[in-house]
C-alpha cells in the first residue's frame, strides 16, 4: 500500500453506500404524508392555469380547493376554510360549491391571483369547460398567520355561492391581475 492512501475493504464500502443512502432518502419528502398526498392530488388531477402572482401559500391553497370539489371532498374542502364564519358556514359552502361547480372543478380550470400575496388574496376562478366564475378569497389565518392559507367560506345559501363577480373580466388575464380594491 502506497503511503497516504486509505485501505478499501469490503467493509469501508459498505459504509459508504450506508452512509449515502441515509442521507439520500432521510431528506426525502415521500416521509412527509403531506407531500404525499399533494403529490398524489397533483397527478390525480388537470393542472391548474395560473395567471396573475401568487405567493406559494395562495396557489396551493387555490389548488386544494379546486381538487376538494372536484373530488366532491365535502369534509376536506371544508377543512380548508378560515376560522371566520364558524364551522357550519363552511360545510353549507363546501356543499353549495361542489353542487355549483363540480363538473367545471374536474376539468381546465384557470386561476387569476389579484393583489400582492404575502398576506391574502382575491383569486378568480374559470371553469373552462361549464363557463363558469368564481370569487374566492384566500388568506393566512391565525394569530400571525401561523395557521397558514386557509379560503373564506362564508356563503351558507346557494345564491351567495354561485354569484358571479361582477367586476371580473370574462376571460382569465383580462385586466392584467392586478387592480386595487
Amino acid at each position: 500500500m502506497r503511503a497516504g492512501t486509505a485501505a478499501r475493504g469490503p467493509m469501508t464500502g459498505a459504509l459508504a453506500a450506508s452512509v449515502l443512502f441515509a442521507a439520500l432518502t432521510g431528506c426525502s419528502s415521500t416521509d412527509d404524508p403531506a407531500d404525499t398526498r399533494y403529490a398524489k392530488d397533483y397527478t390525480g388531477h388537470e393542472p391548474l392555469h395560473v395567471l396573475g402572482y401568487p405567493s406559494t401559500g395562495s396557489l396551493g391553497v387555490t389548488q386544494q380547493l379546486v381538487w376538494r370539489i372536484a373530488d366532491a371532498s365535502a369534509d376536506r374542502l371544508a377543512a380548508l376554510a378560515t376560522g371566520d364564519g364558524g364551522k357550519d358556514a363552511a360545510r353549507s359552502t363546501a356543499d353549495n360549491w361542489i353542487k355549483a361547480f363540480g363538473k367545471g372543478a374536474g376539468g381546465k380550470v384557470a386561476a387569476d391571483f389579484y393583489d400582492e400575496g404575502s398576506e391574502r388574496q382575491t383569486v378568480v376562478l374559470y371553469f373552462q369547460d361549464t363557463g363558469q366564475t368564481k370569487e374566492i378569497s384566500v388568506r393566512l389565518d391565525g394569530n400571525a398567520g401561523d395557521d397558514g392559507w386557509h379560503v373564506l367560506m362564508d356563503e351558507p345559501s346557494m345564491k351567495e355561492a354561485t354569484a358571479e363577480p361582477t367586476w371580473a373580466p370574462r376571460t382569465p388575464g383580462g385586466s392584467g391581475s392586478s387592480r386595487t380594491r
